[in-house]
């Protein structure tokens, strides 16, 4: 950890979560006041969030804002604090007492649910956890997913349900040299699954993953795309949508028109299926005790173009399956000590000032996902974080600032529970070890996927100078 000197800097900020929003806010305040003191708190070992553990394996590419990352960290008045779970190890209020500011960046974790009955059964999960369980992230690595069944259903159309997909679907050979953790790597080579359904409530004019994602569902070797003649039929207001000639309609146009390709294209000698269907709503999970099938109600658009949502028709179909992943989006989760909209699953903000009983809570910013929902791609946070820093510094500047120690005031806090904290160096270890560890394998890296296992390579705190 950074020390403190007789020039330690005036402000000290602390900010939860070590995502891409996280990090960007360390840079917007850096680049706004280099003097400023950034302890950046994280639960897990491993800083950089769903950078990590969000991007699928084959996408390496993505993965790169990490370089940006670890020259941010570089700072010298940054601090990483990982392996420490603010709300349970440390309190807001800890926080609030020993910095001028404290920033929430710590996202929204958690799959939404589909509220339909059945949901409970086994063999339904949230995509949240098969992506956190393939990229090896320590809360998700004990969860059993069953591949004995040939036939998967993925509820949603955006990226992360095309990931989710493509997992399914990637022969072992194309997934072996991928940093995919190596559990996953052996379950999905036993895996019975053929056919893989991607199912949205709306068209395939509203289906909300990229070209780019599409395309490469197109190129699989050993899956064949297909989709349903009578489910490309567009409404006035769909064909409206793809009419616009902006950058956004161009790109509707495009997937649009690559999806009617595969009404008869479909390869019929791959031995695996995806199976894109449109305007299905799951309305109940059936199987005793564990899932079987799936019941979908069949739907029709209504509104104005850009605005069209999917309403029942009364007309239903059945779907047998034994695996069904929800990708319906992201939801946060209440921290103790913090005010939480529970119907959006964020926390309540005025421009990132968090706000209760309808003003602004002295001293406590919100940023990302957690701050606007989770939408946007990586990149996004970036302004995102300008945005709730320009708030900071600017009610900063207002008031008359009394002394705060940051992290020197925090320390004997986690010393009383024997809470070790990680720091950079300590990370820089770790990602060392997983570096070595995926070298023998010819893969990028062999991720920890127990919190212990990522500890044991680090010195002992008292060991650290």
């Amino acid at each position: 950890m950074a020390s403190q000197t007789n020039n330690a800097p005036s402000l000290h900020v602390a900010i939860i979560g070590s995502g891409p929003a996280g990090f960007y806010t360390a840079q917007a305040l850096f680049r706004a006041r280099p003097d400023i003191q950034v302890d950046l708190y994280e639960r897990l070992p491993s800083p950089f969030g769903l950078v990590r553990s969000g991007v699928a394996p084959d996408h390496q590419k993505l993965k790169r804002p990490i370089q940006v990352y670890e020259k941010i960290a570089d700072h010298e008045n940054f601090n990483l604090v990982a392996n420490v779970t603010v709300g349970v190890d440390l309190s807001i209020a800890a926080l609030k007492q020993h910095y001028h500011a404290v920033v929430l960046a710590n996202g929204t974790e958690s799959g939404r649910l589909m509220h339909i009955p059945g949901e409970d059964l086994t063999g339904c999960h949230s995509a949240t956890a098969f992506v956190g369980w393939y990229n090896g992230h320590p809360d998700f690595r004990d969860y059993v997913f069953d591949l004995s069944h040939e036939t998967a259903v993925i509820v949603g159309q955006g990226n992360v349900a095309i990931d989710v997909c493509r997992m399914l679907t990637k022969t072992v050979d194309e997934l072996r040299h991928t940093d995919i953790a190596e559990h996953a790597l052996n379950a999905l080579a036993e895996s019975n699954v053929r056919h893989v359904y991607l199912i949205g409530r709306r068209g395939p004019v509203q289906a909300k993953f990229t070209y780019q994602e599409l395309k490469e569902v197109t190129e699989l070797s050993t899956c064949a795309l297909e989709t349903r003649e009578d489910e490309m039929t567009l409404n006035p207001a769909s064909e409206a949508e793809i009419a616009k000639g902006d950058g956004a309609a161009r790109g509707l146009l495009r997937n649009y028109e690559t999806l009617k390709k595969f009404t008869t294209q479909s390869n019929p000698t791959k031995p695996r299926r995806c199976t894109l269907r449109f305007f299905l709503s799951p309305i109940e999970l059936m199987g005793n005790n564990s899932l079987q099938q799936v019941m979908f109600e069949r739907n029709h658009l209504t509104g104005p173009p850009g605005q069209q949502t999917a309403i029942g028709t009364g007309e239903y179909e059945t779907i047998d399956c034994g695996l069904l992943l929800s990708s319906i989006g992201y939801h946060g989760t209440p921290m103790r000590g913090v005010p939480f909209d529970s119907a959006q699953g964020i926390i309540p903000n005025d421009q990132g000032r968090v706000i209760d009983d309808g003003g602004p809570v002295p001293g406590l910013y919100a940023v990302g996902w957690v701050k606007r929902g989770p939408t946007g791609l990586i990149g996004t946070n970036k302004a995102d974080a300008k945005e709730t820093v320009s708030a900071l510094l600017s009610d900063l500047s207002n008031h008359t600032q009394s002394v705060r120690v940051g992290l020197e005031g925090i320390l004997p806090l986690l010393k009383q529970q024997s809470i070790r904290a990680v720091d950079f160096a300590d990370w820089q270890k770790i990602d060392q070890h997983e570096i070595e560890r995926g070298l023998a394998k010819d893969k990028p890296r062999e991720k920890f996927t127990r919190v212990a296992d990522m500890l044991s390579v680090v010195p002992p705190e008292s060991d650290n100078p």
